[in-house]
């Protein structure tokens, strides 16, 4: 008889189903057409009704069924009575299936932490550039992240977008059955999985970068790689997944202000197909419960040739970002 399966496999199965069910959140509130725009701290660090609900299904989905996690989201929510329409008590079979790495097999439910960025990309999200976006689960083991799920919940609307949204708008809810999003995951030592693996063309530096939070820090870094060309788009958890299907050969962020909730998820996935993220100085990053929520020293991240970036970065920058 098969063994039962582990706490980490059985976070990961449940959070894939929790995900998905973000997802269908993030696409009913477009549908609704009331985006309930806050801001927080400026004109371009936004929260929206998305955000706010999002993290209440994903941390009180999480923290019913797994009482003992440490749970961190980026939103600063209010504690309230959660509807329960938004908790999902499913659970990905697929991912039961799968062996949990033996390194993991006797992890206990309180020696885990999670990251949750209920809608990377915010701010794009609001200005309609809805691929962009991408709901982020992280999942940190002694300060290191193992396990990541992102969802992309408007995955494909991009080939025909005017049109796929105009219809969307126009739909009474956009509920499980739409056709849009998928689910991307990943435990370190097994594999990451729900993409198509590809790499950049060899031989050219495509970089992703920043859209809405450039500076002389920034663009002076990515100058000194040499790029053929330069991507400027929303959400961390776009920008790995633009280098693991080849659309971009680094990210190149020399700046504070991307945080842990950002990184956890995208970086096991990246991890998980023998890519590398660090900071600036190369330097892993930090994902236990008492660390600094800002990656203060930046994020430099490749599917391939990390040497050749990391090599490139200039001192003044290391200087002016200190982990």
């Amino acid at each position: 008889m098969a063994s039962s399966p582990t706490v980490l496999m059985r976070l990961v199965a449940s959070s894939y189903a929790i995900a998905q069910k973000a997802g269908t959140i993030v696409r009913r509130v477009i549908a609704e057409g009331d985006l309930g725009i806050v801001e927080k701290t400026s004109a371009t660090d936004l929260q929206t009704k998305a955000d706010r609900l999002v993290q209440m299904s994903i941390c009180s989905s999480l923290a019913r069924k797994f009482p003992k996690l440490t749970i961190i989201g980026e939103e600063d929510l209010p504690s309230e009575e959660v509807d329960q329409e938004l908790i999902e008590d499913g659970q990905w079979e697929e991912i039961l299936k799968q062996p949990c790495p033996s390194q993991y097999s006797r992890i206990k439910e309180e020696d885990l932490v999670v990251w949750v960025d209920p809608l990377d990309g915010t701010k794009e999200y609001t200005e309609g550039l809805l691929d962009n976006v991408t709901v982020l689960i992280g999942i940190a083991y002694e300060g290191k992240a193992i396990a990541g799920i992102i969802n992309q919940p408007y995955y494909n609307y991009q080939n025909d977008e005017k049109l796929k949204l105009r219809e969307h708008r126009n739909e009474a809810k956009a509920g499980p059955e739409a056709v849009l999003g998928r689910t991307i995951w990943g435990v370190l030592g097994l594999g990451a999985f729900g993409f198509q693996l590809k790499e950049a063309p060899a031989g050219k530096h495509i970089i992703t970068t920043t859209r809405s939070h450039s500076n002389k820090l920034v663009t002076d870094c990515i100058s000194a790689m040499n790029p053929d060309d330069v991507l400027r788009v929303g959400g961390a958890g776009n920008k790995i997944i633009q280098l693991i299907e080849g659309k971009a050969s680094a990210y190149v962020f020399a700046s504070p202000g991307c945080k842990k909730w950002d990184t956890c998820a995208p970086e096991v996935i990246l991890h998980a197909v023998g890519g590398k993220l660090t900071d600036v100085h190369g330097n892993a990053l930090q994902y236990n419960k008492e660390v600094k929520h800002m990656n203060s020293a930046g994020v430099l991240a490749t599917l391939r040739n990390y040497d050749y970036y990391a090599s490139r970065v200039p001192e003044s920058v290391k200087k002016a970002l200190v982990p």
